[in-house]
């Protein structure tokens, strides 16, 4: 019995160090929750990060970790899911050398966590994988579960759909940019978990239709659950820009264009704005 509670305390102590290590932005070759960190940096963020997940296998993500954080406190954390351009095969580091989405939320929270995987595609497997990824951070950092945030722009956008479809209780609220849904709707509608969609009316790749028919199925099943258009409102928002919106910033490509996003205040206001100890 005796050298059972040795063993028990020892494993303790070992966790929580390693937790620290983690927190602190560490330079071991091994993090808790058999992570692999990576040595290159890139503004701030620890490029190619590696979970290795039983059942997702290795799972790529680059990690801004600010100063401020040493696990006494808990903070919010903000998953970010790169475009075509950005996902692992095409470089190291090339979601956060082409997207600016993980930079500009460090001026809605300086405190807040930064997650920016690079995953292999943007279907059911990269959902998973996500999955497996969000439940890492949430189980190895200290975060404050009422402001877990996501973003998903053109691919990251469906794998985030489907993401929401499968774990919408891991989140606070969704932002998908310049993208279409690919996921289940009913556990969104079931969880409350607020959604905002933003795309160019005439995006090259997408068009508008497939947002406008996402924003209208979630909301025609929050009527048939009985909620009021008010309180639908505070849960969906559909933002659909126009072509002076792009041309008015020096950009005519629509769907690349959605980067713009990432620099508007009452876009990234409403994801950073929401708590959910409200929903």
């Amino acid at each position: 019995m005796k050298r059972r509670l040795v063993f028990l305390l020892a494993g303790a102590v070992f966790l929580l160090g390693g937790c620290r290590a983690a927190g602190n932005g560490g330079t071991s070759e091994e993090a808790p929750g058999n992570v692999t960190e990576g040595t290159e940096e890139y503004r701030g963020f620890t490029l190619d990060n590696v979970l290795h997940s039983e059942d997702g296998g290795d799972i790529h993500y680059n990690l801004y970790v600010p100063d401020s954080y040493d696990g006494s406190e808990p903070c919010a954390i903000f998953f970010t899911l790169p475009g075509y351009e950005g996902l692992y095969f095409q470089g190291v580091g090339e979601n956060l050398y082409s997207e600016d989405f993980g930079f500009t939320a460090q001026e809605y929270d300086p405190e807040m966590i930064i997650v920016a995987p690079q995953l292999s595609d943007w279907g059911e497997t990269s959902a998973d994988q996500t999955i497996a990824l969000v439940e890492y951070f949430l189980a190895n950092y200290r975060i404050d579960e009422d402001r877990v945030y996501a973003e998903g722009y053109s691919g990251g956008g469906e794998t985030l759909s489907q993401v929401m479809g499968k774990r919408p209780d891991l989140f606070t609220a969704y932002l998908q940019c310049s993208s279409q849904w690919d996921g289940d709707y009913g556990p969104v509608v079931d969880s409350r978990l607020p959604v905002y969609f933003v795309i160019g009316e005439d995006d090259e790749y997408y068009g508008s239709e497939p947002s406008k028919e996402a924003y209208e199925t979630l909301r025609d099943m929050y009527r048939e659950d009985g909620l009021a258009d008010e309180e639908i409102d505070s849960l969906l928002v559909l933002d659909v820009k126009d072509a002076e919106y792009f041309e008015s910033r020096g950009v005519e490509y629509q769907h690349g264009g959605g980067n713009l996003f990432a620099a508007d205040g009452e876009i990234m206001g409403w994801l950073f704005g929401k708590d959910k100890m409200y929903y």
